[in-house]
Order: C-alpha cells, then sequence, then structure tokens
C-alpha cells in the first residue's frame, strides 16, 4: 500500500508540473533580436619556426556569441520566464597574418605575400556579408522556438534563462547556420588559392 501511494505522489506531481508548464505559454513573448559584427583587426608577425617561403597564412578568430535576456512573470505557485531579447555578436574579431621570417619586412617578396593574405582576409569578410540574412533568420528561428519555462521559486529563475539560453544555442538552425558559415570559408579561401598563379611572387625572386 505504502509503494502505491508514493506512485500516485510521483504522477500528481508530474500532472501540476505540466499544468504550470501549459499556463506558461500564454506568456510567450516574439523575441527581440539584434545581430552585430565585432570591429576586426589584423595583426601581421613573422614566426620564428620556418614556414613554407611561398606561402603565408591567415588564422581567423571567430566570434559566436549570443546573450539572452529573460522576462519573468509571477503567477500562482511559481514563476513563468520567457525569451525576450537576444543579442547576437558574430564574425571575425581578429585575423593574425604569418608570413616566413626570410621576407624582410616591406619587401617585394613580403608585400606580394601579404597581398595574397588580405585576399583571403577579403575572402572570410564577404561570407559573414553574404550569409548575415540567412544568419539573422537563424536567430530569429530558434529564438522563436523556445518556450517559456516556469520554476516554483524565485531561486530557480536563473538556471531557468540559462535553460533558456541552452534551448537556443543548440536550435538546429543555428546549428546549420555555423555549418553554412564554415563550408562558405572554405570554399572561398580555395578560390583565392586558384585564382593566384603566384605571378606577383615570382617577379621579386626575378628582379
Amino acid at each position: 500500500m505504502r509503494a502505491r501511494l508514493t506512485i500516485l505522489i510521483i504522477t500528481l506531481g508530474c500532472v501540476v508540473g505540466a499544468a504550470h508548464a501549459d499556463d506558461c505559454l500564454v506568456y510567450k513573448l516574439t523575441p527581440r533580436i539584434t545581430l552585430d559584427a565585432p570591429q576586426w583587426t589584423k595583426e601581421v608577425v613573422q614566426p620564428l619556426a620556418p614556414m613554407d617561403l611561398l606561402h603565408g597564412n591567415v588564422v581567423a578568430t571567430m566570434v559566436d556569441n549570443y546573450e539572452i535576456i529573460g522576462d519573468v512573470t509571477p503567477i500562482e505557485d511559481g514563476y513563468c520566464v520567457a525569451l525576450k531579447n537576444v543579442a547576437a555578436t558574430v564574425g571575425y574579431e581578429n585575423f593574425l597574418v604569418q608570413i616566413d621570417m626570410r621576407h624582410r619586412s616591406d619587401t617585394c617578396s613580403y608585400n606580394a605575400i601579404l597581398a595574397h593574405e588580405d585576399e583571403h582576409i577579403r575572402a572570410y569578410l564577404s561570407v559573414m556579408d553574404d550569409l548575415r540574412a540567412d544568419l539573422k533568420n537563424s536567430i530569429y528561428s530558434a529564438a522563436a522556438s523556445v518556450m517559456p519555462i516556469f520554476v516554483p521559486m524565485e531561486s530557480d529563475i536563473n538556471d531557468a534563462i540559462d535553460t533558456l539560453h541552452q534551448k537556443f544555442v543548440s536550435h538546429p538552425d543555428l546549428i546549420l547556420a555555423r555549418q553554412k558559415i564554415k563550408a562558405a570559408e572554405e570554399i572561398r579561401n580555395k578560390s583565392v588559392d586558384s585564382h593566384d598563379d603566384g605571378t606577383a611572387l615570382r617577379a621579386c625572386f626575378e628582379n
């Protein structure tokens, strides 16, 4: 008899919890979205370790940050926590250009390699420019899919906001947007290399 009573209590708890979750649906908002790109910088270095004499390298650092604001509504027996705002910052914040130290700064060969690596930087930036609308649509879709959460105590609100954030950033549309960015980066960087026949750099060695 005692075991049966325990099962009954658990079942009632689930029913009540579901009722509270349904009560929160009326507090769902259409989140306000902002999408900004970071101010990017470029740094040119010449590593001590040997590199390919004919090729430089660009390391692109991308930020993918999403800050959210929750909206909290007190209801009977607890609170409804909904997603209110999303402030997204997505893009490149730094490009590290590496050039073999055997090319002295501001020489013909140094400048030829730097010009090629600048083409790669422009390729990276064009990815974000061209995919910005798709990215923003993905953010809207992901934010709109996040349902409000019921919590019984005020001390649970921060955890609920963390849960909303996790649901948002793990949405398939956002994951697909990141994959599209990476694929476009690879395609455009290969295009930059395929269109450079090395004429400018060879001319430096011939003079």
